[in-house]
């Protein structure tokens, strides 16, 4: 199997340098092609030994058939989605807290290159999604559903997106629009908790680099199933294997973690 060629934008970040750092420790699969960092910011690339820049199609024209993989910032993430479309390179994206209009953004830049988009990129929890419907459905209404998530204090967006795919995910086993049924937040005198209500509840604090708790609470008994992730190496490596794999696709489709793992 031939190696594959990986782009790393934010390469100064905390994600791009652990990307780096795999990319390079594993060369049997990996090359480091290409490393991108903001205008100003470029000087700590210099010493990667791959073609390095602050403009992602000017890079990319020197990295062919390379796959960009990018955990910077929404905007930012579309922005490369649209480049990496118009030059034909594979492209994955980790980034979270993008908008429905970005998401159909990313859609639309698939139509001409293959897009992988997770917002959590660890296969353990994305296995854990395939889980999570069927003790749904076995354990019934009578259960309330709620997630818990927390994070380092750094985080931008709340509720993490990794919450809201897993409020989804267990909305869709209950047949319910997840926005229909979710409560990001709870305050003052709200009255009951309603059947079909899913809640979210997002705590910050420390270094925690990410752990989620779905509830199911029922009468007389509790079901807590935990995730937890101890380093960025885990994201990392679940989007350098998504790399590998995004580069075999076709075009016209965003894909997702359910794609790779089936």
């Amino acid at each position: 199997m031939s190696v594959c060629d990986v782009v790393v934008m934010g390469a100064l970040g905390r994600m791009g340098a652990t990307l780096i750092r795999l990319a390079k420790a594993d060369p049997e699969q990996y090359r480091l092609a290409g490393a991108l960092e903001r205008s100003g910011c470029t000087d700590g690339l210099s010493g990667l030994e791959c073609v390095v820049g602050d403009d992602l199609s000017t890079v990319l024209a020197k990295c062919p058939g390379a796959v960009v993989i990018d955990f910077t910032a929404p905007a930012s993430s579309v922005a490369s989605a649209t480049a990496a479309a118009a030059a034909g390179n594979p492209m994955v994206i980790g980034t979270t807290g993008l908008s429905p209009d970005q998401i159909a953004a990313l859609s639309a830049a698939a139509t001409n290159t293959p897009i992988f988009f997770a917002p959590n990129m660890s296969v353990g929890l994305n296995v854990l999604l395939t889980v999570l419907p069927d003790l749904v459905r076995k354990l019934g209404p009578a259960y309330d559903l709620e997630v818990m998530e927390i994070h380092h204090n750094k985080k931008a967006d709340a509720p993490s997106g990794t919450a809201i795919k897993l409020g989804q995910c267990l909305a869709a086993a209950r047949g319910a629009d997840y926005d229909a049924v979710k409560r990001h937040t709870r305050d003052g005198i709200i009255g009951p908790r309603t059947k079909e209500e899913i809640g979210v509840a997002a705590l910050r604090g420390g270094d925690v680099v990410g752990d989620h708790t779905v509830y199911f609470f029922g009468p007389g008994e509790r079901i807590e199933v935990t995730h937890r992730v101890g380093n960025r190496e885990t994201f990392a490596q679940g989007a350098l294997r998504a790399a590998a794999w995004i580069r075999k696709q076709p075009a016209g489709k965003l894909y997702a973690m359910a794609d790779m793992l089936v």
